[in-house]
């Protein structure tokens, strides 16, 4: 049985974590763009806890597939969104950056999934969107999991080491299916 994952909100003893994503190369994989302001995090939490109205994070954490066990459930990383839109138009775009060690083991897709489903229920967004790159296969099989789809490619939309590069966006509307996510938490 697969462990449990479940959202909550950004919590002062996750600061050391947020900070190793700025300040470690590699650890976010190819989204690395180089040493960010370590204490970013610590001035953002105390702006608003990472809740703020155009953009937010939560923590995602792994536990017990076992919903009676005692056992502290661990953060395994953070999800992510912000407001984008076009014209009058809104809508989430959201992201994810997992701790190398919970990789692979389905806690992104489960995560996003359940990101997803928080943003139907406590926002009156039609679309969420996620971009990734092309050579990111773990991330495309994710999201495919979560009921994304893939909408198309965005020519030279990111820089990285060097060069411009080519994205990928997928999406999911409101009224696609989603997909079951049994035995974890949906954040309230």
């Amino acid at each position: 049985m697969a462990a449990s994952v479940r959202l909550r909100p950004v919590r002062e003893d996750d600061l050391p974590m947020l900070q190793r994503f700025l300040t470690e190369p590699g650890l976010v994989g190819l989204d690395w763009a180089g040493f960010r302001d370590a204490q970013e995090p610590v001035r953002r939490y105390a702006a608003d806890g990472y809740l703020g109205a155009e953009n937010s994070r939560l923590i995602v954490e792994t536990g017990s597939p076992d919903p009676d066990a005692e056992q502290e459930h661990t953060a395994a990383g953070f999800v992510g969104w912000h407001a984008d839109g076009f014209g009058v138009a809104r809508f989430w775009e959201i992201g994810i950056a997992l701790l190398p060690e919970w990789r692979g083991q389905g806690i992104g897709w489960r995560a996003q999934a359940l990101l997803c489903d928080y943003l139907f229920t406590h926002t009156p967004a039609e679309r969420i969107q996620a971009g990734t790159h092309p050579e990111n296969t773990a991330e495309q099989r994710s999201l495919e999991k979560a009921g994304f789809r893939r909408e198309g490619v965005l020519r030279s939309v990111e820089f990285r080491a060097g060069r411009w590069r080519d994205g990928w966006l997928y999406s999911r509307l409101r009224n696609d299916p989603a997909p079951k996510i049994s035995g974890d938490v949906p954040p309230t």
